[in-house]
C-alpha cells in the first residue's frame, strides 16, 4: 500500500441539531463533508457522541430517556455506517464518523467510533475508559482493545475523549507506529474541554506526533446525554524542531462550529523521532528504569 506522507486534515467542531427526518441529516453531512473536501481535506474527524442527534427522529419523548437514546441509536447503526461509507466513496476521504451508544447485548453498551475510506469500512474503535457519567448513570462500559488503522494516510489511532487523558493508551499506539492520533471528544464544561485538550498535547509531546481534536459544540437541551457542549477543534503536533513552537497547528474559536484544517506530513513526525531537539518518543523507556545507586 502507497502511503501519501502529506496530506490535508480537517477536524469539526459539530453542532448537534434537532433534525426533522434523516433525510434532513444526510444533507447535513454531505454538505459538512463537502465542505471539508472542497477545502483539500482527505481525512475528516467527526467528535463523539456526534451521532446523539440521530435520537431526536423518535421524538422528545425519546430523545429525553437515557436508555430509549441508545435503543434508537443501535437500531440506526447500520443506516448511519451506510451513509458514511457512501460519503467516503463519493468524496474520496476518509472519514472518522461521529461516535454512538451501541447496544451490543440487552445488558452491554460500548461508545463505538468506525472509520470510513473509500474502499469501505476499516473498522471500529471503542472507547476505552468510561466518564462518570457514562459509567454511574449511562451504564456505558468499556469495549474491547485498542486498535491500529493501515492506511494510504498512515498509521492512525482512535482515543475517544477521556481516553485522550491517559498516557499509557497513546503510548500502545504509538509503540505500535501510529503517526497520527484521532480524539474526538464531548464535554459538556469548559473544565472538560481543557481536560481532553491537555491531555491531546501532552499526547503529541511524548509521542512525538499529530493528535486531531474534534468536539461537539453548543446546545441539545432536548437530550440529557448531550445536552451542553463545550470545545474548540484543533490539530496538535509536538513543539519540536519542525512544528510550531507552541505545537498548535490550527485551532479554531471556542464553541464556535466549522472546520479546521492543517496539513500532516508524516516525514515531519519520523524526523522529530529521530533528530528532535528532544527525544520524548525514543526516551520514553527511561522512565522505567530502577535506581541502581
Amino acid at each position: 500500500m502507497q502511503v501519501m506522507t502529506r496530506y490535508r486534515a480537517a477536524v469539526a467542531a459539530y453542532p448537534l441539531d434537532w433534525l426533522s427526518d434523516w433525510q434532513a441529516y444526510e444533507r447535513k453531512l454531505t454538505d459538512w463533508v463537502s465542505d471539508a473536501t472542497r477545502q483539500g481535506a482527505s481525512l475528516l474527524v467527526f467528535p463523539e457522541y456526534a451521532a446523539m442527534e440521530l435520537a431526536s427522529l423518535a421524538g422528545k419523548a425519546v430523545a429525553a430517556d437515557l436508555q430509549q437514546q441508545i435503543d434508537v441509536l443501535s437500531e440506526r447503526a447500520v443506516q448511519i455506517d451506510a451513509l458514511h461509507q457512501d460519503l467516503a466513496q463519493r468524496f474520496n476521504c476518509y472519514v472518522l464518523a461521529g461516535s454512538l451508544p451501541l447496544r451490543l447485548s440487552p445488558s452491554r453498551v460500548v461508545n463505538r467510533a468506525r472509520l470510513f475510506g473509500p474502499e469501505g469500512c476499516l473498522g471500529y474503535q471503542d472507547k476505552q475508559i468510561m466518564t462518570r457519567f457514562e459509567r454511574e448513570l449511562w451504564r456505558v462500559e468499556s469495549g474491547d482493545g485498542l486498535r491500529v488503522f493501515d492506511t494510504p494516510l498512515g498509521r492512525l489511532g482512535i482515543l475517544i475523549c477521556y481516553d485522550s487523558e491517559f498516557p499509557l493508551l497513546g503510548r500502545q499506539l504509538a509503540e505500535a507506529g501510529v503517526e497520527v492520533l484521532l480524539v474526538p471528544s464531548c464535554t459538556d464544561t469548559l473544565a472538560g474541554y481543557w481536560r481532553v485538550r491537555i491531555g491531546a498535547m501532552a499526547r503529541a509531546l511524548e509521542n512525538q506526533c499529530y493528535v486531531l481534536q474534534a468536539p461537539t459544540v453548543g446546545e441539545a437541551d432536548w437530550s440529557p446525554a448531550v445536552d451542553e457542549n463545550v470545545g474548540a477543534a484543533a490539530i496538535y503536533g509536538p513543539p519540536d524542531r519542525g512544528f510550531p513552537e507552541t505545537g498548535v497547528l490550527a485551532e479554531g474559536e471556542l464553541n464556535q462550529p466549522g472546520w479546521v484544517i492543517a496539513e500532516i506530513d508524516l516525514e515531519a513526525v519520523a524526523q522529530v523521532r529521530e533528530a528532535g531537539q528532544v527525544l520524548n518518543f525514543k526516551h520514553w523507556p527511561e522512565q522505567f528504569k530502577k535506581d541502581e545507586r
